[in-house]
Order: structure tokens, then sequence, then C-alpha cells
């Protein structure tokens, strides 16, 4: 794993945006398209925001969620219209984001639908080229939370969880997580050091140690080191 320690979120936002771009260009060059999946947060929106006025290959650039609330369509709890918000001045199309199904009365048909679009864009089984996720103060990541049973999906590639923080989730896994080629971890505030620490120790009793290492990058401020 490797680890960059910045000043602040506003400089870790534009390096990662910066790590997005030379990832989309490599995978156009290689793959002839550039699959990313983005998780929420307001480090992150700053990291798209950036991203979005960066000239790459927008045209082959397929946009997927790590995760996302179940609740109604433009609810501001919803990581897709931050997620839209934060693009929208970006040359995507909006046939280019892929937004999870929560609002389906069948959550479970809605995981398969999802992991189907998944297949279909990326192939099977699905390779994304580039996972950005972040890190909570309790050691999840995507909507892998402790002790819920969608850290133990090994047969899946989008689960659901239980009610977390007053919402369910629906969240991408560990099988796809780590077939990904490239873990972008984005990370800042104090609140995240001892799980920063934990992560980089491969502490596999929080949930986002869990995820593979071999081909992940950090970008930390300051605040999230571990003194």
């Amino acid at each position: 794993m490797e680890i960059q320690v910045l000043r602040d979120a506003g400089t870790v936002a534009e390096v990662a945006a910066e790590i997005i771009v030379k990832e989309a260009r490599s995978a156009v060059s290689q793959r002839g398209r550039f699959t990313f999946a983005v998780s929420g947060g307001q480090t992150p929106w700053r990291m798209l925001r950036a991203l979005a006025a960066k000239e790459m290959p927008w045209q082959d650039v397929f946009v997927f969620q790590v995760d996302e609330r179940v609740a109604p369509s433009g609810n501001p709890d919803r990581n897709l219209t931050l997620l839209r918000e934060s693009l929208q001045l970006s040359p995507l199309s909006p046939g280019q984001i892929y937004a999870m199904p929560v609002e389906m009365l069948d959550l479970e048909a809605g995981t398969s639908i999802y992991a189907s679009n998944l297949e279909r864009i990326v192939g099977v089984p699905a390779v994304l080229d580039l996972v950005h996720l972040g890190l909570g103060s309790d050691g999840h990541t995507a909507s892998l939370v402790p002790g819920d049973p969608v850290l133990d999906i090994c047969d899946k590639d989008v689960g659901l969880t239980g009610i977390y923080q007053g919402r369910r989730r629906m969240t991408l896994t560990y099988p796809v997580l780590n077939r990904s080629r490239r873990v972008l971890w984005v990370v800042t505030g104090s609140e995240k050091a001892e799980m920063l620490s934990r992560l980089r120790n491969r502490d596999t009793t929080i949930p986002a140690a869990r995820v593979r290492q071999d081909s992940a990058i950090v970008i930390s401020d300051r605040a999230a080191v571990p003194n």
C-alpha cells in the first residue's frame, strides 16, 4: 500500500483527482474505456468537482456507485444527488453514471440488476479499473459496516446491509472490490487517525482492512495520520 500525506483536505482532493485522470488515460489507452466506482463524503465531492474541470477521455468513462443509502430520489441522504452535482460541469452524459436502484420495492432484485449492469459494461467477472473508498471512524468502508452480515457475502458483487446510521444501504461487496485494478483511498480528518493506523497494519478486525492492499494508494491529510 502506497501512502501520500498531504497538507489538508483541499490538497488531498486535488491530488486524488489527478490520480483518477492518470488512471483514466491509461485505462482508455489499454482497454478503450475507464470504469470507476465512487464513494460519498465531503472530500470526495471536492475531488469530483476538481475532476470535472480536468481534461480526460470523458466519452469513454463509466461511473458506478460504491454504495448508496435506501432513500427517495433527490433526498439529501443519497450519494447520487451530490455525485451528479459534483460532476455536472464535466462532459459526462447522464447515461454514463450508473445509479444503484435503491428506490425499488424489491431491493434484493435491485442488487442483481446492479450486478448485471456492472457485468454488461465491465465484463464477467466484473473488474473495475479504479475503486475510490473512504474510511469511517468505526473502520467501515463502502457500506461494509462492522457486524453486518454483508461482510460475509462472497458470491455476489452487490449486497444489502441492515439499518446503519438510520438507513439501509446497497453496497459493492468484497469480491468486486478485491478484483479491481486499483484502489484509491481518500482519508481526511483527525477522527480517522486510529482507523488509518489499523488499515495500514492490516488489522482485519475492521472491515476496511479486508480490502486488498497490493494495488492500493492512500491519499491522506496530516490530520488523519496518527501521531
